[in-house]
């Protein structure tokens, strides 16, 4: 779509950020939080003596659901994401701590969600039983072109908004949930795998799950990191069918 002279300049993704800023997280964190109810206090070096040993005990707390002592680390992650999933995201409360950008401090910038070429587009059956097909060429150039010209809009008005003095706060009223926005996100393991048990798809997963597939980008991404911190919990994890103990 050509943009005319006075329109303002957007931005357009269609994928997500996710980093791993700060972390305090090895399967180290599980066992010794686990052997201090029957050992006492224990040494890293001891933790690591018998390796067979330490991952039978991970195994065992994940198959037996003895889920506190995978909470005694943490995982910070700086997430850029449209906003309709960070309300999503926020649903999960329970070992989660968010800050998210503000709009009532900051001028928000123009960057827009478009569905990449490969999200299925189509919804087919009733509510619990419905599939996403592929779209067609036609229904993705619909459904790119609607989102721009809407965006290009919305924003416009905001700037205009702002211009003649109204407030952050009210005038990002007319943005739309298609903008991005960005937060940290920390956790812990516990509550990371209770995240992605209900937001991936996973052929081991022994509970199905059917997330939008937005989130679950972000999901794919905070596991791919944390697989690498904690290898043992994260073998466990889905050795157990990925539902988090």
């Amino acid at each position: 779509m050509t943009r005319t002279p006075d329109e303002p300049k957007i931005d357009l993704r269609s994928d997500v950020t996710v980093e791993l800023v700060k972390h305090s997280a090895t399967d180290s964190d599980v066992l010794f939080a686990a052997r201090v109810s029957t050992l006492g206090e224990q040494s890293l070096d001891e933790l690591n003596k018998d390796p067979e040993r330490s991952k039978g005990l991970i195994n065992y707390l994940m198959r037996d659901r003895h889920g506190s002592p995978f909470e005694h680390n943490s995982m910070t992650f700086f997430i850029s994401a449209p906003i309709f999933v960070f309300r999503e995201f926020m649903r999960h409360r329970v070992g989660w701590s968010y800050n998210e950008e503000s709009g009532r401090y900051r001028e928000l910038q123009p960057v827009f969600y478009v569905p990449d070429t490969d999200r299925k587009l189509v919804q087919e059956g009733r509510p619990g039983k419905y599939v996403f097909v592929a779209g067609t060429e036609e229904q993705h150039s619909l459904a790119a072109e609607a989102m721009e010209e809407s965006y290009r809009q919305a924003y416009a008005a905001y700037q205009d908004m702002l211009a003649r003095g109204i407030a952050r706060e009210v005038a990002r009223s007319v943005l739309p949930v298609g903008l991005y926005s960005s937060m940290y996100a920390t956790c812990n393991a516990r509550s990371l795998m209770h995240f992605l048990g209900l937001r991936t798809q996973h052929e081991l997963a022994k509970v199905p799950s059917f997330p939008q597939r937005e989130i679950e980008m972000v999901g794919e991404k905070m596991e791919a990191e944390w697989a690498k911190l904690m290898p043992l919990t994260y073998a466990a994890f889905n050795a157990n069918g990925r539902v988090a103990p």
